[in-house]
């Protein structure tokens, strides 16, 4: 081959090269406008907040009694869960629920004339719940307050914290996340406007955890809270919605 041949046999090849990148390079721009066009679509977060009052309280407490022997023991229970009930019974609730008895040996030990140390057992602690539920959390909180006079009859009486509960949350959590949902439209709508766009159908919709804390708290958490402490409460609902765009 000669040297003239040499100059136009490679500027066929370039061509042919060139050729190629072009039409991949217009393969690839279509294949990426065509994806672009097919998944347009703008992903936001709303979140809808509603304050509800406790409609269920749940009241608990512990007593325990203690004798040198388990037949002693047991009466003194008796008696005391008696009290415990008229206690419950004074404040116009009758759904007082008692749990099974605990018994537990009190241990020591008895070193006898040989100077040997035995175990004994020096008596018997029994101890029982009660559990009181009920709709008027006014009452329940009063209760909770005057239990001290358990104390005052004899009773070794432990009140634990009321628990106040909210049982519609199923009811609210359908509310909340079409409200969330709509917020979360009209945030979309917000941001696509800036690019001149509009808000198509909605794609996805996921609901987040829900957040129950007291009123005006600002405490969240990643597992979601279920607060039982407060009787007012503020109920967060959050939604990551995808909406497409047109």
């Amino acid at each position: 081959m000669n040297a003239a041949a040499k100059p136009h046999l490679l500027g066929m090849v370039a061509g042919l090269f060139l050729a190629a990148g072009l039409v991949v390079s217009a393969s690839l721009a279509t294949t990426a406008w065509l994806k672009v066009k097919n998944t347009q679509f703008i992903t936001v977060k709303g979140s809808a907040r509603k304050n509800v009052r406790a409609d269920l309280t749940v009241w608990r407490g512990v007593f325990t009694t203690q004798a040198a022997t388990l037949l002693d023991a047991q009466k003194n229970l008796k008696q005391d869960a008696g009290k415990v009930q008229q206690f419950v019974t004074a404040h116009g609730l009758t759904n007082a629920s008692f749990t099974p008895i605990s018994i537990e040996e009190v241990k020591g030990s008895l070193t006898d004339s040989n100077g040997l140390t035995q175990p004994q057992v020096l008596g018997y602690r029994l101890t029982q719940a009660v559990r009181v539920e009920s709709e008027n959390v006014d009452l329940m909180a009063q209760l909770d307050r005057e239990s001290v006079a358990l104390v005052e009859q004899g009773v070794l009486f432990a009140a634990k914290a009321p628990e106040f509960l909210y049982t519609k949350i199923g009811e609210a959590k359908v509310e909340m996340l079409a409200e969330a949902t709509r917020d979360a439209r009209t945030r979309a709508e917000q941001i696509a406007g800036q690019g001149e766009r509009s808000i198509a159908r909605l794609h996805t919709a996921d609901m987040g955890v829900i957040q129950i804390v007291p009123i005006y708290s600002g405490q969240t958490s990643w597992e979601g809270m279920n607060d039982t402490s407060s009787l007012d409460k503020t109920i967060t609902a959050v939604v990551t919605a995808t909406f497409a765009l047109k």
